[in-house]
């Protein structure tokens, strides 16, 4: 039996043929009844009122931190990669440059062009060869938003060394279904609702240790002290000594969701998760050649994109299929909860 028949049945409950993925993931029924005890606590007053818990969040750092390869330590967490990324930009040193793809998620760049640094904007295939002495930090999706293609890793890694330029990478559409190594980074940054599957809410910044030394914990509150319940009244005089330092007050409901969302991308494994959904994505692939659709060249994604198909959307959703429009493509993405008959679905709404 598949990954998919699996834990359909077990664990998500899609009325659709869901191919949605990169607007946002579905919730297991985990993450599900977590959200709504809590939310249960917080309407009676049990639980001591029912704000929610640390151990919870401490639980999804973990989670997320063995996902992506890293010590918890190195892992903080918030409620949106835009606060991630304003902080980021807050090390920039003034004149510094920030070199990014065209057409790159606004979240991953407005920061920087708001705090007035100048940001050079290259083509995606191009971007390791655009880095130089002038770069301070290249910053780039793993997986493009509006078309599902791959960022050559390992020439933006060796170009940044080579020039000394720090490295912010977003893998908000990668983690959860392609192997994310967020050691290789200065900054990684993800968004926990997409293929991560956490409730909205939910996102997470890894800090390398050389990066840690000079990045400024702007929004320092009480939780990134030392001792957070000896920190609450007047100044933090302690941050803690990890990651934690730049962590934000997050939403109890989505880090409790969260909880149970990472461990059960632990327990299936990034592997059987990475093969099903290129394989899924590759049917479609050859569906839409077959019948003289074009599709983005994106490599092995998860993510399809069809370019002027934008205006079937409409026709997909007919047929019990949901997608978006990004950019002017047609944008479908698979992930762990999808079959071959919701790729067929598709082909046949859009070539039948």
């Amino acid at each position: 039996m598949d990954l998919s028949h699996r834990l359909g049945g077990a664990e998500f409950a899609p009325d659709t043929a869901y191919l949605n993925t990169s607007n946002c993931g579905l919730l297991p029924r985990r993450a599900v009844a977590a959200v709504q005890e809590l939310a249960a606590a917080n309407a009676t007053g049990r639980r001591g009122g029912g704000a929610g818990s640390f151990d919870s969040v401490e639980a999804a750092r973990a989670s997320f931190a063995r996902l992506v390869g890293v010590a918890p330590d190195r892992v903080a967490v918030g409620g949106a990669v835009c606060v991630h990324v304003a902080l980021i930009a807050g090390s920039v040193p003034s004149g510094g440059e920030v070199v990014v793809p065209e057409g790159e998620f606004s979240s991953l760049v407005t920061p920087f062009a708001v705090r007035g640094l100048t940001v050079r904007q290259v083509p995606l295939d191009r971007l390791a060869q655009a880095v130089d002495a002038r770069t301070a930090l290249v910053a780039f999706s793993a997986v493009q938003s509006a078309d599902g293609r791959l960022a050559d890793l390992a020439a933006i890694r060796a170009a940044a060394a080579a020039h000394g330029a720090r490295t912010l990478l977003d893998a908000t559409q990668a983690a959860g279904w392609l192997p994310v190594a967020a050691g290789d980074w200065d900054y990684t940054v993800t968004g926990g609702y997409k293929f991560l599957c956490c409730p909205r809410g939910t996102s997470f910044l890894t800090v390398s240790e050389r990066a840690q030394q000079t990045l400024v914990p702007l929004h320092a509150g009480w939780v990134a002290g030392a001792d957070p319940w000896q920190s609450t009244y007047g100044p933090v005089t302690e941050l803690a000594d990890s990651a934690r330092r730049f962590d934000e007050s997050v939403s109890f409901l989505a880090y409790h969701g969260a909880e149970q969302s990472l461990a059960l991308l632990e327990e299936i494994g990034a592997g059987p998760v990475h093969a099903r959904v290129t394989a899924l994505a590759g049917r479609f692939r050859r569906g839409m050649a077959r019948a003289g659709h074009d599709v983005v060249e994106a490599g092995d994604s998860a993510v399809v994109a069809a370019p002027g198909l934008g205006g079937r959307q409409e026709a997909l959703s007919a047929a019990g299929v949901d997608a978006s429009v990004r950019a002017g493509n047609l944008r479908l993405s698979f992930h762990l909860y999808n079959t071959d008959a919701d790729a067929d679905r598709a082909l046949e709404a859009l070539t039948g």
